[in-house]
């Protein structure tokens, strides 16, 4: 059974194949009434105008605040009542809500995330909530199927938001980022830099790239005189980052091989891995560092790039399933710094010989690649994703930004180092 709402937009057709838990609002009466309950219970205490149809307003904020406009609110509320985040984002996918300022709406949820719902509600999530599917444990072959699933859309895709450099990891900007004036593929550049310094990579330098991207690590690396060994299990990426390699007149010294992590056999000098973590999965950390301390020389270093969170969040969301889950990253993990540190302390002799945090940079580096994103709907249309693709896009870029706005999320650059004895 579904409720029935005011009909779509002629320019907003659900395709029900394509998206068949936005397409039909499920029917939850009382999960709807307690969501509506606990939802205008939270914004009230947060800096956030909500309006509904007819002009009725409500919330924390002024009117210099962020708005959110219920489109539908009895779809909105039966999404949120029977899934929670995962409603929350397929009602934005669905029209169901709207807003002018999607980052500072999400932002407003983002900072107040601890005590949006009470802590008595808080104790009963994982018995409301679902778990992740089992199908998206990154085993060798789950791990394909859900790389699959993000990086191989489409490298076409990519391009419409992606600076030249193609590098879809946290710029690091020339000082405050935000406002910055400093082109975004310099900024791409000066990361992949610091990180090569951090790990120590140069001339005759046998370097591990676990997470291929689009080839820009390599090519730098490659440039500086050594040799690389860059591993993807995703086919478009693959395909072209040998091209950019072979492009720039560096194959020779840099080979990207289609394997996984595991797999992978030699000694190598520095390992480098820009934000690939997050696709392991908290279950299988053990096993990419363990894989990393098996194959790094005795005093060798390990450049890391990695997104962070709370450790509390981590232990919270570990086996939730979640919108970013379902749609964007299935099988995806962010980790803690403890998290990590527990993992090198259990199966490696790797140690934390520095941290380098600049989430903020992550805030402007998402701002920059959703304004391009948006700016150029009609190209990607042209590539055959329909809006409510675009929604959904847009909302995973706009969530990303309010995480690293907020302080929720951060990203650091983390160097590891291998004892000689």
């Amino acid at each position: 059974m579904t409720v029935v709402e005011p009909r779509r937009s002629a320019s907003h057709s659900i395709d029900p194949q394509l998206w068949p838990d936005v397409a039909t609002v499920p029917h939850s009466p009382l999960r709807a009434l307690a969501a509506r309950r606990i939802f205008r219970s939270a914004v009230r205490r947060i800096p956030l105008r909500v309006a509904e149809p007819g002009g009725h307003t409500y919330g924390g904020g002024s009117a210099a605040d962020p708005e959110l406009r219920l489109v539908r609110p009895t779809s909105f509320f039966h999404r949120l009542g029977a899934s929670g985040t995962i409603g929350f984002g397929e009602a934005y996918m669905a029209g169901d809500w709207a807003t002018d300022d999607l980052a500072g709406v999400l932002s407003a949820f983002a900072a107040h995330i601890r005590d949006l719902v009470p802590a008595t509600l808080q104790r009963l999530r994982h018995a409301v909530l679902s778990r992740m599917p089992e199908s998206h444990d990154n085993t060798v072959e789950g791990a394909r199927n859900n790389i699959h699933h993000h990086y191989d859309l489409s490298n076409d895709l990519f391009t419409t938001f992606l600076d030249e450099t193609m590098t879809y990891s946290s710029a690091l900007f020339d000082g405050e980022p935000s406002g910055s004036h400093d082109d975004l593929a310099d900024a791409q550049r000066r990361k992949v830099d610091r990180l090569l310094d951090a790990a120590g990579v140069g001339p005759n330098t046998c370097v591990l790239e676990i997470g291929t991207g689009w080839g820009e690590l390599a090519i730098r690396a490659a440039k500086r005189g050594a040799e690389v060994t860059s591993l993807t299990i995703s086919v478009e990426q693959a395909a072209l980052a040998r091209e950019r390699i072979a492009s720039a007149g560096l194959d020779h010294r840099a080979t990207v091989l289609l394997q996984d992590y595991r797999d992978v056999q030699g000694r190598f000098d520095a390992v480098v891995s820009v934000e690939m973590i997050e696709a392991v999965g908290a279950n299988h950390w053990d096993e990419y560092f363990g894989t990393i301390d098996r194959v790094l020389q005795p005093g060798g270093r390990v450049g890391l790039q990695a997104i962070l969170q709370d450790d509390h969040a981590v232990r919270e969301t570990a086996e939730t399933y979640t919108w970013i889950r379902k749609y964007i990253f299935p099988g995806g993990q962010i980790a803690s710094l403890e998290a990590i540190q527990r993992s090198l302390a259990r199966v490696t002799s790797l140690r934390v010989a520095d941290r380098y945090a600049f989430g903020r940079h992550y805030a402007e580096t998402l701002r920059r690649w959703r304004e391009r994103f948006e700016a150029d709907t009609e190209a990607v249309g042209a590539l055959g994703f329909d809006e409510t693709f675009r929604r959904m896009w847009s909302l995973y870029l706009a969530y990303s930004e309010a995480g690293f706005r907020t302080g929720y999320l951060d990203v650091a650059q983390i160097t590891l180092t291998k004892p000689i004895t």
